[in-house]
Protein backbone atom coordinates (compact mmCIF):
# COMPACT_ATOMS: atom_id res chain seq x y z
CA UNK A 1 0.00 0.00 0.00
CA UNK A 2 1.69 3.07 -1.15
CA UNK A 3 2.18 5.59 1.70
CA UNK A 4 1.27 10.05 1.82
CA UNK A 5 3.50 11.51 -0.46
CA UNK A 6 5.04 15.67 -0.25
CA UNK A 7 4.63 17.87 -3.19
CA UNK A 8 7.81 19.33 -3.76
CA UNK A 9 6.42 22.04 -5.02
CA UNK A 10 4.10 23.01 -1.92
CA UNK A 11 5.40 21.00 0.74
CA UNK A 12 2.10 19.66 0.88
CA UNK A 13 0.88 16.69 1.82
CA UNK A 14 -0.88 14.62 -0.35
CA UNK A 15 -3.49 11.83 0.89
CA UNK A 16 -2.39 7.98 -0.27
CA UNK A 17 -3.70 6.76 -3.73
CA UNK A 18 -6.42 9.42 -3.31
CA UNK A 19 -8.53 10.57 -6.59
CA UNK A 20 -7.68 14.27 -7.65
CA UNK A 21 -10.46 16.80 -7.39
CA UNK A 22 -9.38 18.31 -10.36
CA UNK A 23 -7.49 17.28 -13.55
CA UNK A 24 -5.26 20.10 -15.52
CA UNK A 25 -4.64 19.21 -18.88
CA UNK A 26 -1.63 21.32 -20.19
CA UNK A 27 -1.33 21.03 -23.93
CA UNK A 28 2.16 21.10 -25.71
CA UNK A 29 3.76 21.60 -28.88
CA UNK A 30 7.92 21.77 -29.80
CA UNK A 31 7.49 24.56 -26.59
CA UNK A 32 10.37 22.72 -24.08
CA UNK A 33 11.25 26.47 -23.17
CA UNK A 34 8.17 27.47 -21.97
CA UNK A 35 6.70 23.98 -20.25
CA UNK A 36 8.18 24.12 -16.89
CA UNK A 37 7.03 26.89 -16.38
CA UNK A 38 3.00 26.15 -17.06
CA UNK A 39 3.44 23.16 -15.39
CA UNK A 40 5.08 24.91 -11.98
CA UNK A 41 2.11 27.55 -11.78
CA UNK A 42 -0.12 24.39 -11.85
CA UNK A 43 2.25 22.78 -9.22
CA UNK A 44 1.80 26.15 -7.11
CA UNK A 45 -1.62 25.70 -6.28
CA UNK A 46 -2.99 26.19 -2.96
CA UNK A 47 -5.43 23.73 -3.60
CA UNK A 48 -2.52 20.56 -3.74
CA UNK A 49 -5.35 17.50 -4.57
CA UNK A 50 -5.13 18.02 -8.22
CA UNK A 51 -3.58 16.12 -11.37
CA UNK A 52 -1.45 17.31 -14.54
CA UNK A 53 -1.88 15.66 -18.00
CA UNK A 54 0.86 17.06 -20.27
CA UNK A 55 -0.94 16.61 -23.41
CA UNK A 56 2.06 16.51 -26.17
CA UNK A 57 1.25 16.40 -29.51
CA UNK A 58 4.06 14.73 -30.69
CA UNK A 59 6.57 17.30 -30.51
CA UNK A 60 9.60 17.05 -32.62
CA UNK A 61 11.95 19.52 -30.14
CA UNK A 62 13.20 18.29 -26.61
CA UNK A 63 9.60 18.54 -25.24
CA UNK A 64 9.57 15.00 -24.14
CA UNK A 65 12.83 15.12 -22.57
CA UNK A 66 11.33 17.83 -20.70
CA UNK A 67 7.76 16.30 -20.10
CA UNK A 68 9.02 13.28 -18.86
CA UNK A 69 11.68 15.14 -16.19
CA UNK A 70 8.78 16.89 -14.91
CA UNK A 71 6.64 14.00 -14.21
CA UNK A 72 9.65 11.98 -12.36
CA UNK A 73 10.07 14.30 -9.83
CA UNK A 74 6.10 14.46 -8.64
CA UNK A 75 3.40 11.71 -8.52
CA UNK A 76 0.70 14.13 -9.32
CA UNK A 77 1.99 14.63 -13.69
CA UNK A 78 1.30 12.18 -16.01
CA UNK A 79 2.98 12.30 -19.52
CA UNK A 80 0.75 11.80 -22.17
CA UNK A 81 2.45 11.63 -25.98
CA UNK A 82 0.00 11.49 -28.94
CA UNK A 83 1.35 9.04 -31.96
CA UNK A 84 1.18 11.93 -34.66
CA UNK A 85 0.98 15.48 -34.72
CA UNK A 86 -2.70 16.75 -35.06
CA UNK A 87 -1.97 19.94 -35.47
CA UNK A 88 -4.45 21.86 -33.30
CA UNK A 89 -5.35 21.87 -29.83
CA UNK A 90 -9.01 20.07 -29.90
CA UNK A 91 -6.96 16.51 -30.07
CA UNK A 92 -4.57 16.62 -27.38
CA UNK A 93 -7.47 18.02 -24.84
CA UNK A 94 -9.58 15.68 -25.84
CA UNK A 95 -6.84 12.72 -25.28
CA UNK A 96 -6.08 13.88 -22.00
CA UNK A 97 -10.06 13.83 -21.32
CA UNK A 98 -9.97 9.92 -21.86
CA UNK A 99 -7.32 9.12 -18.98
CA UNK A 100 -7.98 12.41 -16.89
CA UNK A 101 -9.23 10.89 -13.68
CA UNK A 102 -10.38 13.99 -11.70
CA UNK A 103 -14.57 15.39 -11.12
CA UNK A 104 -13.12 18.57 -12.36
CA UNK A 105 -11.74 19.44 -15.39
CA UNK A 106 -9.37 22.58 -16.56
CA UNK A 107 -7.45 23.38 -19.69
CA UNK A 108 -3.90 24.97 -20.03
CA UNK A 109 -1.55 26.13 -22.55
CA UNK A 110 2.26 25.60 -22.30
CA UNK A 111 3.23 29.25 -22.98
CA UNK A 112 0.35 30.75 -20.16
CA UNK A 113 -0.05 29.92 -16.57
CA UNK A 114 -2.49 29.54 -14.09
CA UNK A 115 -2.56 32.09 -10.66
CA UNK A 116 -2.08 30.38 -7.73
CA UNK A 117 -5.92 30.53 -6.43
CA UNK A 118 -7.51 29.38 -9.76
CA UNK A 119 -8.24 25.80 -8.72
CA UNK A 120 -9.43 26.46 -5.24
CA UNK A 121 -11.48 29.67 -6.21
CA UNK A 122 -12.92 27.61 -9.52
CA UNK A 123 -13.48 24.57 -7.49
CA UNK A 124 -15.32 26.59 -4.51
CA UNK A 125 -18.10 27.67 -6.96
CA UNK A 126 -18.97 24.25 -7.66
CA UNK A 127 -18.95 23.24 -3.94
CA UNK A 128 -21.27 25.68 -3.26
CA UNK A 129 -23.91 25.37 -6.15
CA UNK A 130 -24.17 22.17 -8.55
CA UNK A 131 -22.63 23.66 -11.30
CA UNK A 132 -21.92 22.71 -15.00
CA UNK A 133 -18.82 24.95 -14.73
CA UNK A 134 -17.27 27.74 -13.47
CA UNK A 135 -15.63 30.60 -15.14
CA UNK A 136 -13.63 33.37 -13.91
CA UNK A 137 -11.33 36.36 -14.79
CA UNK A 138 -8.55 36.19 -17.85
CA UNK A 139 -4.97 38.50 -17.21
CA UNK A 140 -3.68 39.39 -20.73
CA UNK A 141 -0.10 39.63 -19.87
CA UNK A 142 1.97 41.80 -22.93
CA UNK A 143 5.35 39.76 -23.50
CA UNK A 144 7.30 42.97 -25.13
CA UNK A 145 6.65 45.10 -22.34
CA UNK A 146 4.46 43.55 -19.09
CA UNK A 147 1.41 45.23 -19.49
CA UNK A 148 -1.49 43.79 -17.96
CA UNK A 149 -5.20 43.89 -18.51
CA UNK A 150 -8.26 41.97 -18.21
CA UNK A 151 -9.66 39.71 -21.13
CA UNK A 152 -13.39 41.26 -21.51
CA UNK A 153 -13.46 43.28 -17.76
CA UNK A 154 -17.12 43.81 -18.06
CA UNK A 155 -18.52 40.09 -18.24
CA UNK A 156 -16.41 38.97 -14.56
CA UNK A 157 -16.80 42.65 -13.15
CA UNK A 158 -18.97 40.77 -10.14
CA UNK A 159 -19.29 37.31 -8.57
CA UNK A 160 -22.98 35.82 -10.24
CA UNK A 161 -25.13 32.43 -10.93
CA UNK A 162 -26.30 32.13 -14.32
CA UNK A 163 -29.34 30.26 -14.96
CA UNK A 164 -28.39 29.55 -18.69
CA UNK A 165 -26.82 32.01 -21.25
CA UNK A 166 -29.88 33.71 -22.54
CA UNK A 167 -29.42 35.32 -18.93
CA UNK A 168 -26.68 37.18 -20.71
CA UNK A 169 -25.37 36.29 -23.88
CA UNK A 170 -23.01 38.78 -24.04
CA UNK A 171 -20.80 36.25 -22.49
CA UNK A 172 -20.35 34.82 -26.50
CA UNK A 173 -17.77 37.13 -26.01
CA UNK A 174 -16.43 35.29 -23.79
CA UNK A 175 -15.28 32.00 -25.41
CA UNK A 176 -12.07 30.92 -24.19
CA UNK A 177 -12.00 27.53 -22.69
CA UNK A 178 -9.14 27.66 -20.48
CA UNK A 179 -10.91 30.45 -17.85
CA UNK A 180 -13.69 27.70 -17.19
CA UNK A 181 -13.73 24.60 -14.74
CA UNK A 182 -16.28 21.74 -15.96
CA UNK A 183 -17.78 19.62 -14.55
CA UNK A 184 -16.83 16.51 -16.26
CA UNK A 185 -20.28 14.77 -15.60
CA UNK A 186 -21.45 17.73 -17.50
CA UNK A 187 -19.16 17.13 -20.03
CA UNK A 188 -19.82 13.36 -20.58
CA UNK A 189 -23.59 13.94 -20.40
CA UNK A 190 -23.75 15.69 -23.24
CA UNK A 191 -20.91 14.08 -25.35
CA UNK A 192 -19.46 17.41 -25.22
CA UNK A 193 -15.46 17.34 -26.98
CA UNK A 194 -13.56 19.52 -28.38
CA UNK A 195 -14.01 19.36 -32.78
CA UNK A 196 -11.26 18.02 -34.24
CA UNK A 197 -9.78 18.93 -37.33
CA UNK A 198 -10.20 22.89 -37.39
CA UNK A 199 -9.01 25.79 -35.87
CA UNK A 200 -11.15 27.97 -33.38
CA UNK A 201 -11.87 25.04 -31.85
CA UNK A 202 -12.89 26.99 -28.39
CA UNK A 203 -15.35 29.43 -30.01
CA UNK A 204 -17.74 25.96 -30.77
CA UNK A 205 -16.70 24.12 -27.91
CA UNK A 206 -17.89 27.14 -25.69
CA UNK A 207 -20.93 28.01 -27.58
CA UNK A 208 -21.75 24.55 -27.25
CA UNK A 209 -21.09 24.91 -23.49
CA UNK A 210 -22.90 27.89 -22.69
CA UNK A 211 -26.16 26.49 -24.09
CA UNK A 212 -26.19 23.00 -22.84
CA UNK A 213 -25.46 24.41 -19.53
CA UNK A 214 -28.42 24.80 -17.20
CA UNK A 215 -26.34 26.14 -14.08
CA UNK A 216 -22.97 28.28 -13.99
CA UNK A 217 -20.89 30.74 -12.20
CA UNK A 218 -19.03 33.73 -13.01
CA UNK A 219 -15.93 34.72 -10.36
CA UNK A 220 -14.25 38.12 -10.27
CA UNK A 221 -10.94 36.77 -9.29
CA UNK A 222 -7.90 36.00 -11.58
CA UNK A 223 -7.69 31.99 -13.32
CA UNK A 224 -5.98 32.48 -16.01
CA UNK A 225 -2.52 33.71 -16.95
CA UNK A 226 -2.65 34.80 -21.12
CA UNK A 227 0.99 35.61 -22.35
CA UNK A 228 0.07 37.78 -25.67
CA UNK A 229 2.96 38.33 -27.84
CA UNK A 230 1.38 40.84 -30.26
CA UNK A 231 4.41 41.16 -32.70
CA UNK A 232 5.64 37.27 -33.31
CA UNK A 233 7.30 35.89 -36.08
CA UNK A 234 4.49 34.75 -38.58
CA UNK A 235 5.83 31.47 -38.11
CA UNK A 236 5.50 30.99 -34.70
CA UNK A 237 2.55 33.35 -33.60
CA UNK A 238 -0.48 32.27 -32.28
CA UNK A 239 -3.35 31.31 -34.75
CA UNK A 240 -5.53 34.13 -33.39
CA UNK A 241 -2.00 36.22 -34.79
CA UNK A 242 -2.17 34.59 -38.00
CA UNK A 243 -4.42 37.11 -39.82
CA UNK A 244 -2.62 37.55 -43.03
CA UNK A 245 -3.33 34.02 -43.87
CA UNK A 246 -6.62 33.53 -45.95
CA UNK A 247 -6.49 29.38 -44.81
CA UNK A 248 -7.10 31.39 -40.67
CA UNK A 249 -9.60 33.86 -42.27
CA UNK A 250 -11.50 30.28 -43.70
CA UNK A 251 -10.98 28.66 -40.78
CA UNK A 252 -12.89 31.55 -38.49
CA UNK A 253 -15.85 31.61 -41.06
CA UNK A 254 -16.50 27.48 -41.01
CA UNK A 255 -16.98 27.46 -37.00
CA UNK A 256 -19.28 30.57 -37.43
CA UNK A 257 -21.32 28.08 -39.66
CA UNK A 258 -20.82 25.22 -37.43
CA UNK A 259 -21.86 27.05 -34.44
CA UNK A 260 -24.80 28.43 -35.93
CA UNK A 261 -26.15 25.19 -37.40
CA UNK A 262 -25.56 24.04 -33.31
CA UNK A 263 -27.85 26.94 -32.82
CA UNK A 264 -30.57 25.83 -34.80
CA UNK A 265 -30.07 21.82 -34.16
CA UNK A 266 -30.34 22.67 -30.35
CA UNK A 267 -33.22 24.68 -30.05
CA UNK A 268 -31.01 28.07 -29.70
CA UNK A 269 -31.82 29.93 -32.48
CA UNK A 270 -33.46 33.10 -30.68
CA UNK A 271 -29.49 33.36 -29.18
CA UNK A 272 -28.53 33.99 -33.31
CA UNK A 273 -28.31 37.84 -33.65
CA UNK A 274 -26.37 38.21 -30.28
CA UNK A 275 -24.22 35.72 -31.61
CA UNK A 276 -23.82 37.53 -34.80
CA UNK A 277 -23.32 40.62 -33.24
CA UNK A 278 -20.46 38.82 -31.01
CA UNK A 279 -18.88 37.59 -35.07
CA UNK A 280 -18.96 41.19 -35.94
CA UNK A 281 -18.28 43.18 -33.35
CA UNK A 282 -14.99 40.95 -32.41
CA UNK A 283 -14.17 38.57 -34.84
CA UNK A 284 -14.57 40.35 -38.17
CA UNK A 285 -13.39 44.08 -36.14
CA UNK A 286 -9.70 41.76 -35.87
CA UNK A 287 -9.28 41.32 -39.51
CA UNK A 288 -10.68 44.89 -40.06
CA UNK A 289 -8.39 46.68 -38.51
CA UNK A 290 -5.39 45.15 -40.86
CA UNK A 291 -7.48 45.76 -44.25
CA UNK A 292 -5.41 49.12 -44.83
CA UNK A 293 -1.94 46.74 -45.16
CA UNK A 294 -3.68 44.03 -47.85
CA UNK A 295 -3.08 44.39 -51.35
CA UNK A 296 -5.67 44.03 -54.07
CA UNK A 297 -5.40 40.37 -54.19
CA UNK A 298 -5.58 39.57 -50.93
CA UNK A 299 -8.84 41.61 -50.57
CA UNK A 300 -10.51 39.98 -53.03
CA UNK A 301 -10.17 36.53 -51.93
CA UNK A 302 -11.13 38.18 -48.28
CA UNK A 303 -14.30 39.41 -49.66
CA UNK A 304 -15.09 35.97 -51.76
CA UNK A 305 -14.45 34.23 -48.46
CA UNK A 306 -16.63 36.41 -45.94
CA UNK A 307 -18.93 37.69 -48.17
CA UNK A 308 -21.28 34.46 -48.16
CA UNK A 309 -21.40 34.39 -45.16
CA UNK A 310 -21.77 38.07 -43.97
CA UNK A 311 -25.06 37.69 -46.17
CA UNK A 312 -26.77 35.49 -43.26
CA UNK A 313 -26.23 37.36 -40.34
CA UNK A 314 -29.20 38.96 -38.77
CA UNK A 315 -29.60 42.82 -39.69
CA UNK A 316 -30.19 43.42 -36.12
CA UNK A 317 -26.57 42.46 -35.68
CA UNK A 318 -25.32 44.86 -37.97
CA UNK A 319 -27.99 47.74 -36.40
CA UNK A 320 -25.65 47.36 -32.99
CA UNK A 321 -22.51 48.25 -34.39
CA UNK A 322 -20.91 52.01 -34.51
CA UNK A 323 -21.32 53.43 -37.78
CA UNK A 324 -17.26 53.74 -39.17
CA UNK A 325 -18.05 49.58 -38.48
CA UNK A 326 -20.93 49.38 -40.50
CA UNK A 327 -19.50 51.31 -43.21
CA UNK A 328 -16.36 48.79 -43.57
CA UNK A 329 -18.48 46.15 -43.63
CA UNK A 330 -20.67 47.56 -46.48
CA UNK A 331 -18.14 48.68 -48.61
CA UNK A 332 -16.83 44.98 -48.33
CA UNK A 333 -20.38 43.31 -49.54
CA UNK A 334 -20.09 45.83 -52.22
CA UNK A 335 -16.20 44.86 -52.88
CA UNK A 336 -15.35 48.65 -52.98
CA UNK A 337 -11.74 47.48 -52.09
CA UNK A 338 -10.20 50.67 -52.26
CA UNK A 339 -12.80 52.62 -50.17
CA UNK A 340 -12.45 49.43 -47.62
CA UNK A 341 -9.14 50.50 -46.91
CA UNK A 342 -9.45 54.15 -46.36
CA UNK A 343 -12.54 53.48 -44.05
CA UNK A 344 -10.65 50.98 -41.95
CA UNK A 345 -7.76 53.10 -41.05
CA UNK A 346 -10.54 55.25 -39.28
CA UNK A 347 -11.95 52.51 -37.08
CA UNK A 348 -11.64 53.61 -33.52
CA UNK A 349 -10.22 56.92 -33.70
CA UNK A 350 -13.09 58.92 -34.97
CA UNK A 351 -11.18 59.78 -38.49
CA UNK A 352 -13.35 61.48 -41.22
CA UNK A 353 -13.51 59.66 -44.61
CA UNK A 354 -12.06 61.79 -46.93
CA UNK A 355 -15.19 62.92 -48.29
CA UNK A 356 -19.12 63.37 -48.41
CA UNK A 357 -21.73 63.74 -50.72
CA UNK A 358 -24.98 65.27 -49.60
CA UNK A 359 -27.78 64.08 -51.14
CA UNK A 360 -30.07 67.38 -52.19
CA UNK A 361 -33.31 65.49 -52.75
CA UNK A 362 -33.11 63.40 -49.26
CA UNK A 363 -31.08 65.68 -47.14
CA UNK A 364 -29.04 62.73 -46.44
CA UNK A 365 -25.40 62.58 -46.51
CA UNK A 366 -23.08 59.67 -47.69
CA UNK A 367 -19.50 58.86 -46.91
CA UNK A 368 -17.65 58.52 -49.76
CA UNK A 369 -17.93 60.33 -53.37
CA UNK A 370 -21.58 59.82 -54.69
CA UNK A 371 -24.87 58.57 -53.20
CA UNK A 372 -24.96 54.98 -53.26
CA UNK A 373 -27.10 53.22 -55.70
CA UNK A 374 -28.92 50.48 -53.51
CA UNK A 375 -30.74 50.54 -50.43
CA UNK A 376 -28.60 48.77 -48.43
CA UNK A 377 -25.64 50.83 -49.40
CA UNK A 378 -27.43 53.76 -48.81
CA UNK A 379 -28.74 52.58 -45.09
CA UNK A 380 -25.03 51.59 -43.91
CA UNK A 381 -23.28 54.59 -46.03
CA UNK A 382 -25.81 57.43 -44.23
CA UNK A 383 -23.60 59.42 -41.92
CA UNK A 384 -26.53 62.18 -41.13
CA UNK A 385 -27.07 61.25 -37.83
CA UNK A 386 -23.67 62.06 -36.95
CA UNK A 387 -24.07 65.56 -37.70
CA UNK A 388 -21.04 66.34 -39.09
CA UNK A 389 -21.34 69.97 -39.92
CA UNK A 390 -22.89 70.92 -36.39
CA UNK A 391 -21.44 68.81 -33.88
CA UNK A 392 -18.83 70.45 -31.43
CA UNK A 393 -16.02 71.71 -32.72
CA UNK A 394 -13.80 69.39 -30.49
CA UNK A 395 -15.53 66.36 -31.63
CA UNK A 396 -15.89 67.03 -35.22
CA UNK A 397 -14.19 64.41 -37.57
CA UNK A 398 -11.24 65.70 -39.96
CA UNK A 399 -8.58 63.27 -41.17
CA UNK A 400 -4.64 64.05 -41.06
CA UNK A 401 -2.74 62.25 -43.38
CA UNK A 402 1.33 62.29 -44.02
CA UNK A 403 2.11 62.09 -47.55
CA UNK A 404 5.79 62.30 -47.72
CA UNK A 405 8.11 61.64 -44.56
CA UNK A 406 12.01 62.71 -45.64
CA UNK A 407 14.85 63.14 -43.55
CA UNK A 408 15.94 66.61 -42.65
CA UNK A 409 19.70 68.17 -40.93
CA UNK A 410 20.65 66.13 -37.75
CA UNK A 411 17.62 64.24 -35.58
CA UNK A 412 14.67 65.98 -38.18
CA UNK A 413 12.31 65.20 -40.19
CA UNK A 414 9.92 66.79 -42.84
CA UNK A 415 6.67 65.96 -43.07
CA UNK A 416 3.95 66.05 -45.52
CA UNK A 417 0.52 66.70 -44.02
CA UNK A 418 -2.85 66.95 -45.96
CA UNK A 419 -5.94 67.41 -43.99
CA UNK A 420 -9.67 66.25 -45.13
CA UNK A 421 -12.04 67.96 -43.83
CA UNK A 422 -15.41 66.52 -45.49
CA UNK A 423 -17.71 68.20 -43.56
CA UNK A 424 -16.20 72.17 -44.21
CA UNK A 425 -15.80 72.85 -40.25
CA UNK A 426 -12.71 75.37 -41.20
CA UNK A 427 -12.87 78.11 -42.83
CA UNK A 428 -11.30 78.45 -46.66
CA UNK A 429 -7.87 79.76 -45.83
CA UNK A 430 -4.41 79.44 -44.05
CA UNK A 431 -5.12 77.33 -41.21
CA UNK A 432 -2.31 77.22 -38.04
CA UNK A 433 -1.75 73.84 -36.80
CA UNK A 434 0.30 72.78 -34.04
CA UNK A 435 2.41 69.04 -33.50
CA UNK A 436 2.61 67.86 -30.58
CA UNK A 437 4.72 65.30 -29.15
CA UNK A 438 4.77 64.53 -25.35
CA UNK A 439 7.85 61.94 -24.67
CA UNK A 440 7.90 61.32 -20.73
CA UNK A 441 5.95 64.43 -19.01
CA UNK A 442 7.43 67.31 -21.09
CA UNK A 443 5.68 68.38 -23.98
CA UNK A 444 7.32 69.39 -27.66
CA UNK A 445 4.85 71.82 -30.08
CA UNK A 446 5.92 72.66 -33.45
CA UNK A 447 3.40 75.21 -35.25
CA UNK A 448 3.03 75.36 -38.48
CA UNK A 449 0.71 76.85 -41.46
CA UNK A 450 -1.87 74.80 -43.60
CA UNK A 451 -2.80 75.39 -46.83
CA UNK A 452 -6.23 75.82 -48.91
CA UNK A 453 -5.85 73.52 -51.71
CA UNK A 454 -10.15 73.57 -52.64
CA UNK A 455 -12.77 73.86 -49.44
CA UNK A 456 -12.53 70.72 -47.05
CA UNK A 457 -8.98 70.13 -48.34
CA UNK A 458 -5.65 71.74 -46.41
CA UNK A 459 -1.86 70.62 -47.02
CA UNK A 460 1.75 71.97 -45.40
CA UNK A 461 5.05 71.05 -43.89
CA UNK A 462 6.23 70.91 -41.08
CA UNK A 463 9.47 69.87 -39.80
CA UNK A 464 9.89 68.03 -36.57
CA UNK A 465 13.39 67.97 -34.48
CA UNK A 466 13.77 64.98 -32.49
CA UNK A 467 16.63 66.62 -30.71
CA UNK A 468 14.28 69.49 -29.26
CA UNK A 469 12.23 66.82 -27.24
CA UNK A 470 12.88 67.69 -23.49
CA UNK A 471 13.24 64.40 -22.20
CA UNK A 472 13.20 63.78 -17.89
CA UNK A 473 16.54 63.81 -16.49
CA UNK A 474 16.87 60.30 -16.28
CA UNK A 475 15.63 59.53 -19.61
CA UNK A 476 12.88 57.94 -21.56
CA UNK A 477 12.20 54.66 -23.09
CA UNK A 478 9.26 54.05 -24.55
CA UNK A 479 6.80 54.92 -27.84
CA UNK A 480 4.65 58.34 -28.66
CA UNK A 481 2.58 59.34 -31.41
CA UNK A 482 2.58 62.82 -32.30
CA UNK A 483 -1.08 64.44 -32.89
CA UNK A 484 -2.16 67.79 -34.84
CA UNK A 485 -3.99 70.32 -33.03
CA UNK A 486 -5.91 73.05 -34.51
CA UNK A 487 -7.99 76.08 -32.99
CA UNK A 488 -11.17 77.19 -34.55
CA UNK A 489 -13.56 80.23 -32.93
CA UNK A 490 -11.66 79.62 -29.47
CA UNK A 491 -12.52 75.82 -29.69
CA UNK A 492 -9.67 72.95 -30.31
CA UNK A 493 -8.99 69.73 -32.32
CA UNK A 494 -6.94 66.86 -31.56
CA UNK A 495 -6.69 64.33 -34.18
CA UNK A 496 -4.01 61.66 -35.08
CA UNK A 497 -1.49 61.67 -37.39
CA UNK A 498 -1.83 58.58 -39.99
CA UNK A 499 1.40 57.76 -41.64
CA UNK A 500 2.32 56.35 -44.92
CA UNK A 501 1.61 52.89 -44.36
CA UNK A 502 5.24 52.13 -45.62
CA UNK A 503 8.57 53.86 -45.32
CA UNK A 504 12.39 52.82 -44.39
CA UNK A 505 11.92 53.31 -40.77
CA UNK A 506 14.05 56.30 -39.73
CA UNK A 507 16.82 56.64 -36.89
CA UNK A 508 19.18 59.02 -35.30
CA UNK A 509 21.46 58.82 -32.16
CA UNK A 510 20.57 61.87 -30.33
CA UNK A 511 22.98 63.48 -27.70
CA UNK A 512 20.06 65.06 -25.17
CA UNK A 513 22.06 67.84 -22.34
CA UNK A 514 24.78 67.81 -24.45
CA UNK A 515 25.79 64.41 -24.61
CA UNK A 516 24.61 63.37 -21.26
CA UNK A 517 21.32 61.54 -22.02
CA UNK A 518 21.70 59.73 -25.45
CA UNK A 519 18.73 58.07 -27.16
CA UNK A 520 18.45 56.11 -29.93
CA UNK A 521 14.94 57.26 -31.41
CA UNK A 522 13.37 56.08 -34.16
CA UNK A 523 10.36 56.98 -36.30
CA UNK A 524 8.49 54.55 -38.36
CA UNK A 525 4.98 53.87 -39.55
CA UNK A 526 2.67 51.52 -36.84
CA UNK A 527 2.72 48.80 -39.04
CA UNK A 528 -1.11 47.50 -37.89
CA UNK A 529 -4.77 49.10 -36.41
CA UNK A 530 -4.98 52.52 -38.36
CA UNK A 531 -1.25 53.33 -38.70
CA UNK A 532 -0.26 56.46 -37.11
CA UNK A 533 3.35 57.91 -36.52
CA UNK A 534 5.30 56.32 -34.37
CA UNK A 535 8.29 57.64 -32.06
CA UNK A 536 10.02 55.17 -30.26
CA UNK A 537 13.07 56.21 -27.62
CA UNK A 538 15.64 53.89 -26.46
CA UNK A 539 18.31 55.10 -23.76
CA UNK A 540 22.04 54.27 -24.73
CA UNK A 541 25.27 54.78 -23.20
CA UNK A 542 25.22 55.94 -19.47
CA UNK A 543 21.28 57.03 -19.54
CA UNK A 544 21.03 52.88 -20.18
CA UNK A 545 23.41 51.54 -18.01
CA UNK A 546 23.24 53.73 -14.61
CA UNK A 547 20.47 56.99 -15.19
CA UNK A 548 17.52 54.80 -15.52
CA UNK A 549 18.21 51.82 -13.07
CA UNK A 550 18.94 54.34 -10.35
CA UNK A 551 15.53 56.10 -11.41
CA UNK A 552 13.97 53.04 -10.94
CA UNK A 553 15.34 52.20 -7.39
CA UNK A 554 14.98 55.84 -6.15
CA UNK A 555 11.16 55.81 -7.53
CA UNK A 556 8.62 55.99 -4.71
CA UNK A 557 5.49 57.43 -4.20
CA UNK A 558 7.06 59.64 -1.71
CA UNK A 559 9.93 60.94 -4.40
CA UNK A 560 7.65 61.34 -7.14
CA UNK A 561 5.33 63.44 -5.31
CA UNK A 562 8.19 65.87 -3.88
CA UNK A 563 9.35 66.16 -7.16
CA UNK A 564 6.13 67.05 -8.79
CA UNK A 565 6.10 69.48 -6.18
CA UNK A 566 9.24 70.83 -6.97
CA UNK A 567 8.67 71.44 -10.62
CA UNK A 568 5.80 73.13 -9.84
CA UNK A 569 7.46 75.64 -7.35
CA UNK A 570 10.35 75.97 -9.75
CA UNK A 571 7.37 76.33 -12.83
Amino acid sequence: MRTATTSPATGTLLPPMSIPDVTVTVIVYNDAERLPRAVASVLRQTHANIEVVISDDHSTDATEEVARELAAHDPRIVYLRLPENSGGCSAPRNRALEIARAPYLMFLDSDDELPERAVEVLLAAHRERDLDFAMGAVHRVRVDGGRRTTWMPHLVAERRTLDGIEADPRLFFEHLSTSKMYARAFLDRHGLRFPEGIHYEDQLFSAQAYCLAKTFTVVPEPVYRWYIAPYAASDSASISNQRHKLTNVRDRVHVQRLIDAFLAESGHEGLREDKDFKFLKHDFRMYAGDLPYRDDTWLASFADLMNPYLVTLAEGAYARLPRAERVVLRLLRDRRLADVRTAARGLGHDVAPRRVTPDEESGRVYWGEGVPDSPEARRELDLTDLELDTRPFFTALLRHEITEVSRGPGASVDLSVRTYDPALRLPVGPQRAVLHLSPGRRRLTVPFRLSPVRPGLFEGRVRLDLAAARLPVHGFEGTRHPVLRLRHQGRTHTGILLAPLAFAPLTARVPYRTGLTPHRVTLRPEGHNPGRLQITWHPVGATAAILRPAARRLSTPRTRRAARLLANVLR
